[in-house]
């Protein structure tokens, strides 16, 4: 392999082909103005095949005039690539996100050229996958090409996500800003008491996994008061930060990885990019390792804390879609809903406000036609609403639909008692 050189954006994407296959690293590490050199060259580029998870920043995927050009392959929708995915320039691979490196290691999508975002080299020449090492990881392996952004703001984070400067073909000095993300103004009356039902459910000595948004940072919140917890997650934010520098997470009592929080990715504000830069108590792995359930499994009272679109009287969760629309993905929810379950003390918990922000409910009677699945009935366990908490597990559908009910907005419950009626009512 040659050594990477330094030179534009404009000359590295010049390695994209027509009929390639080119990985765009996520999150927060999406590399922009790769991107964007990518796309001004949409004119003389056809069929190519472009493969993400969730993407933030400054990028445009449904200019009109890219998609004759680019056919955007989601491995999970984001609000960046909704549009396109929802249109005949892209479509969904429904995969759960532990398994996303085999289509890479595998050849099933085999990748010609990867675009990543890397903190500079050390002075061994290893640069870092910073805040996503995720599907990156296996990404980066298995490219033909690897094209690299250098950025100077990206953290240097320990774990799987080094990368020597030989391995990579092209090298783009581009500084800039990495995208924030801050739910703590996103607050509503709801949330908060979600929040503090979910806490009550934590344990001392749990191993926790939850994502971003307002459930989360809210139940972080009210864990203020518990003891030696510890962190497997996918994805981690800034609400973790205050437990750490508290000791209340301190990673004493997990399996593996002991005395270190593990993710496979993070996004928030720069507080957090700056918290995790060289800091040797957070390992960002990558997503195969992570999200194993055989690996999450082996931490005590593993408590994932996942949250849905709807979810029917049965116990069956929509997560990824409305209707036919395809909102997002199936991410790690099953991974760890499952990991939860099978952990010594574990809990699996389904975390949702009781209606949307338009006041439907979102405890319905049947899921909408043609609504994804993503947690199955049968891996359901707790559900938690601003009204309640309930266990499924062990219960037959009656009692499911009857607990469910407990918990909905109490302006729905009529209507959910009907249905409950017109379906389990027996009629001789």
């Amino acid at each position: 392999m040659k050594d990477p050189l330094f030179v534009t954006a404009a000359e590295a994407v010049r390695e994209i082909k027509s009929g390639n296959r080119v990985f765009l690293h996520g999150s927060a590490a999406t590399p922009v103005p790769l991107v964007k050199a990518m796309q001004a060259r949409y004119a003389g580029l056809k069929d190519v095949e472009l493969v993400s998870i969730t993407t933030l920043g400054d990028v445009d995927f449904t200019n009109p005039a890219y998609r004759k050009s680019f056919f955007f392959n989601s491995l999970f929708v984001s609000a960046a690539t909704r549009e396109v995915a929802n249109s005949d320039d892209g479509d969904y691979v429904p995969i759960f996100l532990s398994q996303i490196p085999q289509l890479f290691r595998k050849a099933i999508l085999p990748i010609d050229v990867a675009l990543i975002q890397v903190s500079p080299p050390d002075d061994h020449g290893f640069c870092s996958l910073g805040t996503s090492v995720d599907i990156a990881r296996s990404a980066v392996d298995t490219a033909k090409v690897v094209i690299a952004q250098v950025n100077p703001r990206m953290p240097r984070t320990h774990g799987d996500g080094f990368v020597h400067i030989n391995k990579i073909h092209y090298l783009v000095d581009a500084p800039a800003e990495l995208p924030e993300l801050d739910y703590s103004a996103k607050v509503s009356p709801a949330i908060i008491q979600i929040g503090k039902n979910v806490a009550s459910l934590i344990e001392d000595g749990a191993t926790l996994q939850m994502g971003i948004g307002g459930i989360p940072d809210q139940v972080l919140n009210n864990l203020t008061n518990h003891k030696n917890l510890g962190i497997h997650t996918e994805m981690f934010s800034d609400g973790i930060i205050p437990l750490i520098e508290k000791g209340v997470i301190n990673n004493s009592q997990k399996k593996l990885n002991t005395g270190r929080s593990v993710t496979g990715f993070m996004a928030g504000t720069r507080k957090l990019y700056d918290f995790v830069d060289d800091n040797p108590s957070i390992r960002v792995m990558d997503i195969g390792y992570v999200n194993d359930t055989s690996i999450i499994r082996q931490n005590p009272k593993a408590t994932a804390i996942n949250s849905a679109i709807e979810i029917d009287l049965t116990g069956q969760v929509c997560a990824d879609s409305i209707g036919t629309y395809q909102y997002s993905g199936i991410g790690g929810q099953m991974d760890f809903m499952r990991g939860a379950s099978l952990s010594d003390g574990g809990k699996p918990i389904i975390a949702i406000p009781s209606v949307t922000s338009k006041g439907t409910s979102r405890i319905v009677p049947f899921l909408k036609n043609g609504a994804a699945v993503v947690t199955t009935r049968g891996h359901v366990h707790w559900v938690v609403t601003e009204f309640g908490i309930v266990d499924l597990f062990g219960k037959n559908l009656k009692q499911r639909a009857k607990e469910l009910i407990s918990i909905a907005h109490p302006s729905h419950r009529e209507e959910l008692e009907k249905a409950y009626h017109a379906r389990f009512s027996k009629h001789s």
